[in-house]
């Protein structure tokens, strides 16, 4: 291979060469501060280091490589370093569960497998799902005789490993979607996607070279270490949040001086109600970015309360697909009125400069060609679609999916994404949320959307949170509404807080036809962002209860 050439070009086809610049530009800067301290020239000959390794293992440019190991150095190690070959990392989530997580990795057709020892063993349960795979390389000490531990392959010395200008639209990586609203499905990222979503989000989130960042979500972390950001891995389990604990993330915070972080809703719910409690005031905090899930008004109003004045929260849209998709301050959001929710959804903020941003008509089926007469008149409620240089415009050996998510442009020679979420734009062009299109419940009275009906019942005092589902009556077009409801601690289900909800609901244009309510101890949510609720599997449990 050749040495790239001399100037920033390599860093935009090649995600490791944001690493490699900025050992450059300052060497000797922390690229991680915390579970270990590294400078950008020590991570950089490490990546170095696991490049030659696992090429000597042969792993090659465009080798599928199924990644299954913990948040931590050694991941970001071996996650560059691929990059840093050209090969391709296969990133799921294991909180999924393993049923869910094999199905899903089947249609990957994995070449190559580097996980902790006993994540191996998933070979022995499903062997099929794996029969692609040549190379079986342990982070650690595995007893299974065709498994080699990974530092056998490496190497001391300070070579450079040399790599070379990509095609930006050569796949680079594929990362699951987390499996929250149906099958999990691999997203195909390009060269040119990766290197695009680096910019827009440094862009966007107004990130300088001298943040400190808080790491909760491992492929951010990676995002940190390209944005020149010194990085603090969180003592959390990144694969369960739920299982935080405030006090250890809070001195992550503290001890290092955190100036930034990403946190989805709930993350940010348990920090607030720690802190509230404790007196604690994140005072460093200058930039925080909340999503994976919808991020109410009392969640931001009550994690702003622990920032400094000329703090921001950012609450960005979009997916794994597309990210970021929108993007807004808290300061916007907390001066819109909570009235608007009602009718509007929830305000998700202004379209990202440099992507097409769409309204299109409400359809479960395939869409074959894009056509003007697809899209919806102004204001009104429609899926969300989308296109632009870090949109994925597939999924990877999914067909059947691909029908139904892409349009393909001729006009324009592109691919549409369609988001599987409904919204619609107002008059600044800002949009708002109404929840995603499979959720929908068509009533005999008109649509209902789960975002503004549940935004109803929500203001109850002793409701934490409801989610609206649909029951079957016969026709499978129209389906029965019934609000699921999960009330705050210290708060149980009665015939009164029954009669209050039905009153509220009745005293709302949208929720007026809405009788039906079941009460839950905890609603199933998302392993992921544990804040995206399973409706499909609440309306099964709640049609056992409604007769």
């Amino acid at each position: 291979m050749k040495e790239p050439e001399k100037n920033d070009d390599y860093a935009m086809v090649n995600i490791s060469g944001y690493l490699r610049k900025n050992a450059t530009l300052f060497p000797d800067k922390p690229a991680l501060l915390h579970p270990v301290c590294l400078t950008y020239k020590e991570l950089e000959k490490e990546v170095d280091r696991y490049s030659y390794g696992l090429e000597r293992a042969g792993i090659r440019s465009g080798t599928r490589t199924l990644l299954l190991i913990p948040a931590g150095p050694e991941m970001l190690f071996i996650t560059f370093a691929l990059f840093r070959i050209s090969a391709v990392p296969v990133m799921i989530d294991p909180g999924m569960g393993i049923g869910a997580m094999l199905k899903a990795i089947e249609g990957v057709s994995a070449e190559a497998f580097i996980g902790i020892p006993k994540a191996h063993l998933l070979r022995k349960i499903r062997p099929s799902v794996f029969r692609n795979v040549k190379i079986c390389l342990s982070t650690g000490k595995c007893w299974l005789p065709d498994v080699k531990r990974i530092s056998k392959f490496l190497e001391a010395g300070s070579r450079n490993y040399p790599f070379l200008k990509e095609d930006p639209s050569r796949m680079a990586a594929i990362f699951f979607t987390s499996g929250s609203t149906g099958p999990a499905k691999g997203v195909v990222y390009t060269a040119g996607m990766l290197n695009h979503q680096v910019k827009v989000t440094k862009d966007q989130f107004n990130i300088r070279s001298d943040e400190t960042d808080l790491c909760t979500f491992p492929l951010l972390g990676l995002f940190a270490i390209c944005h020149g950001s010194s990085s603090v891995m969180a003592d959390m389990d990144m694969v369960h949040p739920a299982k935080i604990n405030p006090a250890r993330v809070i001195r992550n915070i503290e001890d290092w001086g955190c100036t930034q972080m990403f946190g989805s809703p709930m993350i940010l719910t348990r920090l607030s109600q720690f802190c509230s409690e404790k007196g604690i005031k994140l005072s460093t905090l200058r930039n925080v970015i909340s999503a994976g899930a919808p991020v109410y008004t009392k969640i931001l109003k009550d994690f702003s309360r622990l920032l400094g004045k000329e703090a921001r929260v950012y609450t960005p849209y979009g997916a794994t697909e597309a990210l970021p998709v929108t993007n807004i301050s808290s300061s916007e959001l907390l001066e819109l009125s909570e009235m608007d929710v009602e009718d509007n959804g929830l305000c998700i903020g202004y379209p990202i400069q440099g992507l097409d941003v769409r309204i299109i008509q409400i359809s479960d089926d395939q869409i074959s060609s894009w056509t003007d007469n697809i899209l919806m008149p102004a204001g009104q409620v429609g899926e969300i679609a989308v296109k632009g240089p870090w949109v994925s415009t597939e999924y990877y050996n999914n067909a059947e999916v691909n029908r139904l998510s892409k349009i393909p442009d001729p006009g324009n020679n592109c691919i549409w994404h369609r988001m599987g979420d409904l919204g619609r734009a107002d008059e600044k062009g800002r949009l708002w949320f109404y929840g995603r299109k499979s959720q929908r419940v068509i009533t005999e009275a008109g649509t209902l959307f789960t975002i503004p009906c549940e935004a109803v019942f929500n203001r109850h005092p002793a409701v934490r949170r409801t989610a609206l589902v649909g029951l079957p009556i016969g026709n499978i077009l129209m389906k029965r509404p019934v609000i699921c409801v999960q009330l705050k601690p210290d708060h149980h289900p009665s015939l009164e807080i029954r009669e209050e909800l039905l009153k509220i609901g009745k005293s709302h244009r949208l929720t007026e036809r809405i009788s039906n309510f079941v009460f839950f101890r905890s609603f199933p949510v998302d392993p992921r962002h544990n804040a995206k609720i399973f409706r499909e599997k609440l309306a099964v449990q709640a049609a056992g209860s409604i007769k």
